[in-house]
């Protein structure tokens, strides 16, 4: 049995001021990282990280976090709020003549 296609994680290489180099994390894997003076290897260097452990997991059975790009979502989000903020968004839904459902998800878009 084998793991998904690493490469199709949700990676992102930023540079590290307090590192002096740059750093390469994965969303599915919150936990690892890699530091390289160059981008590229950086990313190089968490794929082939992320390749070893999914692999590891494979081999004991363990459950591999699928990749977010190859989820199913249904497009509904529940959110709690305080009054305050569920009155605002009310009142602004109402000022823009749409829905609170499409304001909330209008403003959710932008953020």
């Amino acid at each position: 049995m084998s793991g998904p296609d690493v490469r199709r994680y949700s990676y992102r290489v930023l540079w590290s001021p307090e590192d002096g180099e740059y750093v390469a994390t994965v969303l599915e894997f919150p936990s690892l990282s890699w530091l390289d003076e160059d981008q590229a290897a950086a990313l190089q260097g968490l794929v082939e990280v992320v390749a070893d452990v999914v692999e590891d997991m494979v081999a004991a059975g363990e459950s591999v976090p699928q990749p977010f790009t190859e989820r199913s979502y249904s497009g509904t989000i529940y959110v709690r709020t305080s009054v305050e903020v569920h009155r605002r968004l009310v009142m602004e839904a109402a000022e823009n003549h749409v829905s609170l459902n499409q304001w909330a998800a209008q403003r959710l878009a932008s953020a």
